[in-house]
């Protein structure tokens, strides 16, 4: 049996990210300069256990040296710090909200590649399930194709039998002496 030239060829590596490099220009939301990657990390950082720890210290801090007396910069009712918060929620949410924006933005784009793949995957398996069809209609032709040439070697076999039989009887009668 010999080998094609296309079957010693090796494999080409796959791009497994190839549904997925179209969607590489989605940047951040507030752009790629330092300040808005600065302003997209802090919004990644306002729901965290390490912000929500240290701003309760900030304000436990900001209450006791008020209430204690250490300073008057803020007494009660805490004006000041009520408009920190208020200003701090002001840049909060938004900053928030635009951080979501581009998740949503990003989750949707990896769904789509990976919708893209499945489908490519479908497809590639419809494609061998065709060519595994394909194969096995010709193995049994080739198998049909067999078992004809078996019985026809078989059937020329017995024939050969029979002839050299007879042309072994047939000389057998002639050597025989005649009486």
């Amino acid at each position: 049996m010999t080998t094609k030239p296309e079957d010693t060829r090796t494999a080409e590596p796959v791009d497994h990210l190839r549904f997925h490099r179209h969607h590489a220009h989605l940047g951040p939301t507030f752009g790629t300069d330092k300040f808005a990657l600065r302003a997209e990390a802090f919004a990644r950082f306002f729901g965290t256990p390490t912000f929500l720890g240290a701003q309760t210290v900030v304000v436990a801090v900001w209450v006791a040296i008020n209430l204690l007396g250490i300073t008057h910069f803020d007494v009660y009712p805490f004006i000041l710090l009520n408009l920190a918060f208020s200003l701090q929620s002001a840049y909060a949410a938004p900053l928030i909200l635009l951080a979501q924006t581009r998740q949503a933005a990003r989750d949707k784009a990896q769904s789509d590649a990976d919708a893209q793949h499945r489908e490519a995957l479908a497809i590639a398996n419809t494609e061998r399930q065709a060519q595994a069809a394909q194969n096995t209609a010709q193995l049994l032709a080739l198998l049909e194709q067999n078992t004809h040439l078996t019985e026809l070697t078989k059937a020329l076999t017995e024939r050969i039998e029979n002839l050299t039989s007879e042309m072994h009887e047939h000389f057998m009668r002639k050597d025989e002496p005649r009486a």
